[in-house]
């Protein structure tokens, strides 16, 4: 089974899996068509965590998380006149992590060669894809910016009348095909052995040709940023050159007879953690099914808002700062935690707890004091759009997720995959899109963003330090059940993806019953939710305090009931929230009278392009 964010790269997956390629395999293929066929979502020189799930019940997380450079500390970027670190061009790039996990991902868990998984992607970049109607439209909003200030972005993704693709047309990435066929061939003239072609496909990359046309760019242009003014990078080839990608033991907690499995804290990922130990405590009687409870929905909303007062006062690279990760996750802080939601009285400050007595700190916030209590005013220098979010309307800001009105600017992507033998993978590819960065006109990718998500105050977690990596929204998951792997699932949406995934969780988990599993594609369908009440991970890192957007398709009297208890509810689109996916394997964990349980796959009809496929 796979299931993704795009059809095209769900049936390239699924197509080496028919020719006898196994999950790894699958992934990583399917990993790189994304980065051909969304390049508004997702590029070579992004980022991208891998949770891994071997049938043993052995499980890993490949980090392709790249750090920041080791020029990049808070007084070089004072010694700029900056307070933040821009929301595109240059400064923000961290070292381009993608290749190296995929890679990983490949030798340690896959069998087929880098030409093989390699070979799709090529095709789609020489030939062309089909430009989507969201590829269209992001060139067509970002075209003036790149004919005056990124022509690089102009030559790579306007036609020859400077205009953009027209939706559905073919989008041709040419030099981006040069630089991956230019990798096979110096990994093939290095060995005819699998692995040792992958060594040195990832030499090519961060200490070779890749690697020296990045430090070349950073060091020799300067391009227009969120600041409004020009900036060299201070990525260096030496930074690639001191990077390899880690290969981790995942975070898990139990919720009712699963586990559930996430990222470290150089993620968001253990919000998820901490969201399901606090539902335990509030709700345990709960059916998350019950869409007209009002009553389970505001303890959601609060667990939600808890958790991610946390994330903001302790998450952090974990090789860089003491994270007091077994006291946030265990069920005693939780229970204390639980105390502070009031059953009929939504909370309207960012509340971090004190894990093991430790006392914690917020960066400086617009919208909160040092205390996390709410001010009256809301103003961080971005704009408010008409229903009080905070907006920059300024070429490429954000990460392109889920507009307020519903519409879609894009996303994130996402990758989920089991095979016969029972390997599971889920990832979440994501950064250096189009909108992000000038074209690295050498190898026809611009670079990530990814360090906007550090800040520049001293002494906290998530503090800009060089070597380290920034606090990732990207975060995918996986559930065991006795043991052994049971559903690999995910979903695009920055700050959102532990809050979709959570309900997504919870339906799949309450909604079996003996004999029979969850309803996948119910579970995707059903009404989804999220908060906008802690500050975002993206410039310009607004919050609105007690905000939840809502589906419309929650029923009336539910929203009315929790702004009653005082939510500031905000409605948009039936379809407006999320981009899931999921694979299930029940075959050891559901029989019945017909025999074994099956693999199953559901992919999100929100977006219309997402697509699951199995055999």
């Amino acid at each position: 089974m796979v299931a993704t964010t795009h059809w095209l790269a769900s049936q390239t997956g699924m197509a080496v899996l028919e020719q006898g390629g196994n999950a790894a395999d699958a992934a990583v293929t399917a990993g790189f068509v994304l980065q051909v066929v969304e390049p508004h979502l997702n590029g070579p020189g992004g980022e991208v965590p891998i949770l891994v799930a071997e049938p043993s019940g052995r499980a890993s997380v490949a980090c392709g998380q790249g750090v920041a450079p080791r020029a990049a500390t808070p007084q070089a970027f004072a010694e700029l006149g900056l307070d933040a670190v821009p929301g595109t061009g240059l400064l923000a790039a961290t070292v381009p992590g993608a290749f190296g996990a995929w890679t990983v991902l490949l030798q340690q868990w896959g069998t087929w060669t880098l030409r093989r998984v390699l070979e799709p992607a090529i095709s789609l970049a020489r030939d062309g894809a089909p430009a989507l109607p969201r590829v269209s439209d992001t060139v067509s909003r970002m075209a003036e910016h790149f004919r005056a200030s990124w022509p690089t972005s102009a030559r790579t993704y306007l036609d020859r009348t400077g205009s953009a693709p027209q939706p559905w047309s073919r989008l041709r990435l040419p030099q981006l095909a040069a630089t991956y066929e230019r990798l096979l061939a110096e990994a093939e003239a290095a060995s005819p052995d699998r692995e040792a072609q992958l060594e040195a496909a990832r030499s090519a990359w961060y200490r070779g040709f890749v690697a020296d046309a990045i430090d070349r760019f950073c060091r020799e242009t300067a391009w227009v940023d969120t600041s409004g003014r020009r900036h060299a990078g201070l990525l260096t080839g030496d930074d690639l050159a001191a990077w390899e990608p880690p290969v981790e033991e995942p975070l898990r907690i139990t919720y009712r007879d699963v586990e559930v499995l996430k990222a470290g804290f150089w993620s968001q990922g253990p919000t998820m953690l901490q969201q399901l130990q606090l539902l335990a405590e509030l709700l345990p009687d709960a059916d998350p099914l019950d869409t007209a409870d009002p009553a389970w929905v505001h303890a959601l909303v609060e667990a939600q808002k808890l958790a991610f007062a946390d994330r903001e006062a302790w998450y952090g690279d974990p090789d860089a700062v003491d994270v007091p990760a077994a006291a946030l996750l265990s069920r005693e802080y939780a229970r204390e935690r639980s105390l502070l939601v009031h059953p009929d009285r939504a909370n309207l400050d960012l509340r971090p707890g004190s894990p093991d007595g430790r006392a914690p700190r917020l960066p400086a916030l617009a919208e909160y004091d040092e205390r996390g209590r709410r001010r009256s005013e809301t103003a961080n220098g971005s704009r408010a759009d008409e229903d009080g979010v905070g907006t920059d309307n300024r070429a490429g800001v954000g990460e392109p997720t889920v507009q307020r009105d519903g519409l879609t600017r894009g996303d994130t992507c996402h990758v989920d995959v089991v095979d016969a033998a029972g390997l599971q993978v889920s990832a979440t590819p994501s950064g250096a899109w189009l909108q992000s960065s000038p074209v690295v006109p050498d190898l026809g990718f611009p670079l990530g963003t990814r360090a906007q998500m550090f800040r520049l105050e001293p002494d906290l977690p998530a503090t800009l330090r060089p070597g380290t990596r920034p606090r990732t929204t990207l975060s995918p998951t996986l559930m065991f059940r006795d043991g052994r792997p049971w559903a690999a699932l995910g979903t695009p949406g920055g700050d959102q993806q532990d809050q979709w995934t959570l309900l997504l969780v919870l339906r799949l988990v309450h909604g079996r019953s003996p004999g029979r599993p969850a309803p996948l594609q119910a579970a995707l369908d059903a009404p989804m939710l999220s908060t906008e009440h802690a500050p975002g991970s993206f410039y310009p890192r607004a919050a609105q305090p007690g905000c939840v957007m809502m589906e419309d398709r929650w029923p009336q009297t539910v929203r009315d009931d929790l702004a009653a208890r005082g939510h500031d509810v905000r409605t948009v689109g039936p379809w407006a929230l999320g981009r899931l996916s999921v694979v299930t394997d029940e075959r050891r964990t559901m029989s019945g009278e017909n025999g074994p349980g099956w693999l199953r796959a559901g992919a999100d009809a929100r977006g219309g392009q997402g697509y699951a496929v199995g055999r």
